[in-house]
């Protein structure tokens, strides 16, 4: 019989902690494996139905906030118990508080994965995570930053390991028969002149939060418009901040040269359009979207925030600035001008995916963990 697996997590929108949630399940061997997800704000149910075809059983529980979240524990505790669930990974800080509730109740073992760097955190949730960390069995970090710094901030007395994030290569990858132009043309994009040998579209695929800096991602394409009027965006996403980047998008007269689609679900055809990935972001754990773009062949241009040095080799797979001189990334985008160029660094970031951040290799991680963990439950 397969051992019965409960993610918990917050919400199940179109974040990187989400969409990890049905490449993993997928490759997971189901003959030792059975999951479940529960969620709890039911308007962010985007990946719902992935999640579904994936092969997992997916329940909300729904709460307004983080405090009708917590009060959802005796809910969780009998589903857990219905469903005889045998260890639960909880995803993100306020998943993890009621998971480690559920463990004191219980017993059950609880893992829990580490998306950020700790001094990121509101103060209440900063804290709340301290106190409470070792009441659970394990910990990941998705990053080698982000176990840093919860060996920094947290006294840990459970064991922290670091497993990157994974992407599935073998879906990441350029379509040969993709028509860029045909496929911007459906998204009824202005009539752009990609003819230019110096014609270039930025792209990025994020939520827009402010973590993120998109205004500054505009900002710095305007920059480089100045000397290149050849060189276009794309923004794929939506969130909080929406309406302030579409406005900072209008007073900078970018509204005809910058795409900004909305949420999209096939983002693989979107990143086909792009000719280089760019990221601005003031920190980060260890971004899927930089991975999948990776994977599509694509260079990158980014803030050394977070996880992405130990992703992104400068001056190989792309280039880098510190997080503070986000302005230098206009001067980077004109070493990616010549086609050529594009395409070593782009070779070369999808090597790295197949080599140290495939989907397959954090699986087997993932697994080997929930194993272990298991059996050290058992015999304790």
């Amino acid at each position: 019989m397969p051992h019965n697996i409960l993610h918990l997590i917050k919400s199940l929108g179109r974040g990187g902690a989400e969409m990890l949630l049905p490449e993993s399940i997928k490759l997971h061997n189901s003959k030792d494996f059975s999951f479940h997800v529960i969620y709890f704000l039911p308007w962010k149910d985007q990946m719902v139905d992935t999640i579904e075809q994936a092969g997992a059983s997916v329940h909300c529980f729904p709460a307004d906030n983080n405090l009708q979240l917590l009060a959802q524990g005796q809910k969780v505790i009998a589903y857990c118990k219905a469903h005889k669930i045998q260890l639960i990974h909880a995803h993100l800080p306020w998943a993890g508080f009621l998971a480690r509730y559920i463990h004191w109740k219980t017993g059950i073992p609880v893992i829990y994965t580490e998306h950020n760097k700790q001094e990121r955190y509101h103060q209440l949730t900063y804290w709340i995570n301290r106190l409470s960390f070792n009441s659970q069995s394990a910990a990941i970090a998705v990053s080698k930053d982000v176990e840093a710094s919860i060996q920094k901030h947290i006294q840990t007395k459970i064991p922290v390991t670091t497993i990157q994030n994974g992407v599935n290569a073998e879906f990441y990858q350029k379509q040969t028969d993709f028509d860029r132009a045909q496929f911007l043309r459906e998204q009824g994009m202005p009539s752009w002149d990609l003819t230019e040998g110096d014609a270039m579209i930025i792209g990025t695929v994020a939520v827009f939060r402010f973590q993120k800096r998109l205004v500054e991602w505009l900002q710095v394409l305007a920059k480089v418009r100045e000397t290149n009027p050849h060189i276009y965006g794309i923004m794929v996403g939506a969130g909080p901040l929406e309406p302030s980047i579409k406005a900072e998008r209008k007073r900078l007269g970018l509204e005809p040269y910058v795409l900004m689609p909305g949420l999209q679900t096939n983002t693989r055809a979107w990143y086909q359009a792009m000719d280089v990935f760019m990221m601005t972001s003031s920190f980060e754990g260890l971004p899927i979207a930089l991975l999948e773009a990776m994977s599509m062949s694509l260079p990158v241009l980014a803030t050394k925030a977070g996880g992405i040095p130990e992703v992104v080799e400068d001056g190989i797979s792309g280039y880098l600035t510190d997080v503070e001189h986000w302005q230098d990334l206009a001067v980077s985008i004109q070493k990616l001008t010549p086609k050529e160029s594009r395409e070593q660094k782009g070779h070369a970031a999808r090597r790295t995916v197949l080599e140290k951040f495939s989907m397959q290799q954090m699986v087997a991680q993932l697994e080997l963990m929930y194993t272990n963990t298991m059996m050290q439950s058992e015999n304790d």
